[in-house]
C-alpha cells in the first residue's frame, strides 16, 4: 500500500493534502491510538508500530478564536484588523483533535460563530507553498 512507504513527516502529510487531496493520520497498531498529526512514535505507548489512516475530514467545532494581527501570508489573502481570521480546534469524527483555520465564519462576529457546529474540511483554500489545514460550517 502507498500509505504504508511514506514516512510519518510533516512533508507526507502536507502531500496527502496537496496532491492527493486526503486528510491523512497515524494509528498506533499496538495500542490503537490515533493522531491526526504525523509521529512516528505513538504518544501514547512510544511504540514505533504506526501505520497512516485515513480521515474523513468531518468533525465538530471544539473551541476557536478570532486573529486580527496576522502573519504577512495571511495578511496577503486580505486578514487582518478590518477582517479577522478564524482558528480553531475540530475533533475530528474519528475522536482526535487538530488546530485549523476556520472559513465561512465571520470574524468581525465572534459571537455568532457556535461550538460544536458541524464542520468539514475544505482544501480549495489550500495553499500548495504553505499548506494549512481550514475547515467550514458544513
Amino acid at each position: 500500500m502507498a500509505e504504508e512507504t511514506k514516512e510519518f513527516t510533516g512533508a507526507s502529510f502536507n502531500a496527502y493534502l496537496t496532491e492527493e487531496k486526503r486528510m491523512m493520520g497515524v494509528h498506533c497498531r499496538s495500542c490503537g491510538y490515533m493522531s491526526a498529526e504525523p509521529r512516528p512514535m505513538c504518544r501514547s505507548c512510544h511504540g514505533q508500530d504506526m501505520e497512516w489512516v485515513q480521515f474523513s475530514g468531518k468533525g465538530r467545532l471544539s473551541t476557536f478564536t478570532c486573529i486580527s494581527i496576522v502573519t504577512n501570508a495571511m495578511g496577503e489573502k486580505g486578514y487582518g484588523r478590518d477582517n479577522p481570521c478564524c482558528a480553531g480546534i475540530v475533533t475530528l469524527e474519528e475522536g482526535p483533535r487538530i488546530s485549523a483555520r476556520i472559513l465561512g465564519v465571520d470574524g468581525n462576529n465572534p459571537q455568532d460563530i457556535k461550538t460544536e457546529a458541524d464542520v468539514v474540511l475544505d482544501l480549495e483554500d489550500l495553499d500548495p507553498e504553505h499548506p494549512s489545514l481550514a475547515f467550514r460550517p458544513s
